[in-house]
């Protein structure tokens, strides 16, 4: 990773509320299809990595579903937004790179938005020794449909989503099973939010003051000029989640 990259993924903690309060969670078809089907006791509770966890907006699902959930980030500022939401949870400072977890420990790793940002050969190594055998290694991300007319100008703002699907991504032995899904569907914010959105992603976090407040100031003409957004106080942002999932042979 280069030195510019590496900056970007290490400054959302100067944004980390506006991440909490502007990004989506996951939708629970991706969640669903991600995660195995139960614990090595045929039905016992998963336990769950979420790697790169952010403020908890995977976690915070993973949590609801009664599963054993520790959450992984190199991020302080964020994780003490996570431990304030859900203070029962783990929350330890670490990287994909070098997970603070035992060998052979958990039952899935999940990655929300963030394999991107990570080493994958590192990664890949260290998520198969904290994983149990047969476990799960599940990846996921939220872009935006830009296919509707107000979401494909905000990408002409702020940078067109780049589709996982069409990048590598190389999940090699001991993974095994590799499979690729999709799921459409519609997040609901109100145009504060997307400020917040937009403000906490890591190219308007680390551009120039004057770059950073010129893109917000477009995104406020946007809302304040778009027929579909001007005169409503809530938005329809619609999203293709995209996962891929692979099986610790």
């Amino acid at each position: 990773m280069s030195d510019t990259a590496r900056a970007r993924s290490l400054s959302f903690g100067a944004e980390a509320a506006a991440y909490e309060r502007g990004r989506p969670s996951y939708p629970p078809e991706a969640i669903d299809w991600l995660l195995p089907d139960d614990g090595p006791g045929r039905g016992a509770p998963l336990d769950v990595l979420d790697l790169g966890a952010g403020t908890g907006k995977l976690t915070t699902r993973l949590v609801e579903r009664g599963l054993t959930v520790v959450a992984v980030d190199p991020i302080p500022e964020m994780l003490e937004l996570l431990s304030g939401a859900l203070p029962d949870t783990p929350a330890l400072l670490g990287t994909a790179e070098d997970i603070p977890l035992p060998d052979d420990s958990v039952d899935a790793v999940l990655v929300a938005q963030a394999w991107h940002w990570f080493d994958p050969d590192r990664a890949l190594r260290e998520v198969a020794r904290v994983l149990r055998p047969g476990g799960r290694l599940g990846l996921v991300w939220n872009n935006r449909d830009e296919r509707l007319g107000w979401v494909k100008d905000l990408g002409r703002i702020i940078g067109h989503e780049v589709d996982p699907f069409s990048q590598t991504v190389d999940l090699p032995a001991p993974f095994a099973e590799i499979a690729r899904h999709q799921v459409e569907w519609t997040s609901y914010l109100t145009p504060q939010a997307l400020i917040d959105l937009v403000a906490s992603r890591s190219y308007c976090i680390t551009s120039p003051e004057n770059v950073r407040a010129r893109t917000l100031d477009e995104v406020r003409g946007l809302l304040a000029s778009h027929p579909a957004l001007s005169s409503s106080n809530g938005l329809a942002l619609p999203y293709v989640t995209v996962c891929i999932r692979a099986t610790l042979s």
